[in-house]
């Protein structure tokens, strides 16, 4: 049997480190897992009545491509309220979470041989999303000379190296680094792109978790960037998979067209529960108090146990430390960490394959006891 080439993309290490803290889970073991952004939290009370509901009526069915029309509303209202920006729910489509929205913008913003930009660390499916589309990925380092963020001059840069840059990808608050673009820079990229003709696409998935700087979104800059949002991390539904983009108008029928023939529509108990999700930032902020508990235990522990922290921890709910100390073999690490500790983590190299040998991500989005814990365990061991 011949296999296609897309199969040969690298794989996502800190979901495989995931399957195997979950195999020693099920063998007994006493795991923590700080290898993935999962929430400890459930879903928002609003959000799971809504979904019991609609299981009592019984009628799931398919909607419309883009979604249900009282949904994307209230994300336009969202939108109004929380950033004072005004979308017309024409423009929002609702996605099988964020990650279908990369495929669809992917898709429908490039063709096989264009480049698209994206900071280096960051999120490793970016990078083998593009790859297995025949898009090449330019990754541009971020560091604290240029704000751990992608700039202007480092677009420029990159391009007189590689060639035209089509599309920009940013996210903020930032994976693995947890950097939040501030206000102005994110200004300033909007309007390099929009100047130079480049697709920007902002990722704001962990948009309502930022602990440090001004969370703002693209949109607040003009109308032609694409917005991929999600209900997975603040909302703390990464199993529904629901998520949504914001879209510039031209862009909206292609998507759509995309979208009917590659997934139908998003789930629509998914849909029903995201919409009641909407309502639920009192109860949704107690959690992300938690988060910045979880936070500040973290930057101060972390150090003290030979792990320096590599980025600002500004926002999302990840530290990305520097293990160079113990390691040249991020990888081999985290093995033989979870192996001996029963601690998971993820490898650096799956955010940024040219250095992070010498780098980690641990997810403080579990409970501080278990936080807590894992640092006792990973003091032990590393002594």
């Amino acid at each position: 049997m011949k296999l296609s080439a897309r199969g040969a993309v690298e794989p996502f290490h800190a979901m495989d480190v995931l399957a195997e803290a979950t195999r020693r889970r099920a063998a007994g073991r006493p795991v923590i897992s700080m290898a993935v952004g999962q929430p400890v939290h459930p879903a928002p009370q609003a959000a799971r009545e809504a979904a019991r509901r609609a299981l009592d009526v019984g009628r799931i069915g398919y909607t419309d491509a883009l979604g249900l029309v009282s949904l994307r509303s209230a994300i336009s209202d969202f939108y109004r309220h929380r950033h004072g920006v005004a979308v017309d729910p024409a423009r929002i489509a609702i996605t099988t979470g964020s990650s279908a929205g990369f495929n669809l913008a992917f898709l429908a913003l490039f063709d096989a041989g264009d480049r698209v930009a994206i900071a280096r660390p960051g999120y490793p499916a970016y990078r083998n999303i593009l790859a297995a589309l025949g898009i090449e990925t330019v990754e541009i380092e971020v560091n604290a000379e240029n704000g751990f963020t992608l700039t202007p001059e480092t677009l420029e840069a990159a391009a007189s190296v590689h060639g035209r840059i089509d599309g920009v990808l940013l996210a903020s608050p930032a994976n693995p680094t947890g950097t939040v673009t501030g206000r102005a820079n994110l200004a300033a990229l909007s309007a390099y792109c929009r100047d130079n003709g480049i697709a920007f696409i902002s990722d704001e998935i962990y948009h309502g978790l930022t602990f440090v700087g001004e969370e703002a979104t693209a949109l607040q800059f003009g109308e032609d960037a694409v917005i991929i949002n999600s209900f997975s991390k603040y909302y703390c539904m990464t199993g529904w998979r629901i998520g949504w983009m914001v879209l510039p108008e031209k862009l909206v029928r292609p998507v759509e067209r995309i979208a009917q023939s590659l997934y139908i529509s998003a789930p629509e108990l998914s849909q029903i529960a995201a919409e009641a999700a909407l309502g639920a930032e009192a109860e949704l902020n107690v959690y992300r108090d938690a988060y910045r508990v979880n936070r500040d235990f973290l930057v101060k522990r972390l150090p003290e146990i030979g792990f320096s922290i590599a980025s600002p921890m500004d926002g999302a709910f990840y530290a990305y430390v520097d293990v160079s100390r113990f390691t040249n073999d991020s990888m081999a690490f985290a093995r033989r960490m979870l192996a001996e500790t029963d601690v998971a983590a993820t490898p650096g190299i799956d955010f940024d394959p040219r250095d992070g040998n010498h780098t980690m991500r641990f997810s403080y989005a579990g409970a501080f006891e278990e936080m807590n814990e894992a640092v006792d365990r990973l003091a032990r061991w590393l002594a």
